[in-house]
Parts: C-alpha cells; structure tokens; sequence
C-alpha cells in the first residue's frame, strides 16, 4: 500500500510540474509580448470567455495570440505573475492564475487535459480587477 500511495504521490508531482512548465510559457507570452509562447501552452481548441463592461465575450486561442504586439509593455518590471492553485485529479486539472500588474489585477483560471502525455491549456476565463 505504501508503495502505490508513494508512486501516486510522484504522479501528482510530477504532473504539478509538467503543468507549471505549460504555465510557464504563458507568462513568457505575456513577459515578452511574444503570442507564439502561447503555442506551446494552449490546445488549438482553446476557448476563452469572459465578461467586458457587463457582457460576455469570447475569443478563440488564435484571436487572442493575435493581441499581442510582440514586445514587452513598457511596465513590464512592474508586473508580477504567480500561480495560486493547481489541483489536478487524472488527465484533468484545474489553476488558477494571478496577474499583478500596476493598472489591475487580473485572476485567470485554466481548465487543462494530459493529452498524449502533454499537459495543455483547454479553456481560459478571468476577472479584471481595475486598481485605483
């Protein structure tokens, strides 16, 4: 027994890893302004919602790649990315993001799939918070 619960617990922590490295490459996207980091992080698939002065909206991953100029904001060392959550259950899981940047804070979180071995992105939602 305690072998199986050790092997699942390098299971969990090693799929935690392979998630936080996905994540990874969505930070350089927005670190670096550079929208092809999010090849690597998103499915093809990806469909992101979220709701803009009281209406929903929604993008598709490459709409939203499309967004980005291909250079860092000028604030750029002023922002600060972390992960907050990560909880996965067999091929799914779900984190949540946290994005501090110096206009507002923005809470992204990710529903992602083990698919083919690789763990990726398969729906974004999130939260802008103005900052004062």
């Amino acid at each position: 027994m305690k072998a199986f619960v050790l092997a699942m617990t390098l299971m969990a922590t090693s799929d935690e890893a392979a998630i936080r490295a996905t994540i990874e490459h969505y930070f350089r996207a927005h670190a670096t302004g550079d929208g092809t980091h999010l090849l690597q992080a998103f499915r093809p698939e990806l469909h992101m919602m979220f709701v803009r002065d009281g209406a929903f909206q929604q993008k598709t991953r490459d709409e939203f790649i499309a967004g980005f100029s291909g250079k860092p904001a000028d604030d750029e060392a002023q922002r600060k990315r972390t992960i907050e959550m990560i909880d996965v259950t067999g091929n799914a899981a779900v984190a949540k993001i946290k994005l501090d940047y110096p206009r507002a804070t923005l809470t992204d979180y990710f529903t992602l799939l083990k698919i083919d071995g690789e763990w990726k992105i398969v729906n974004k939602i999130f939260h802008s918070q103005p900052k004062k």
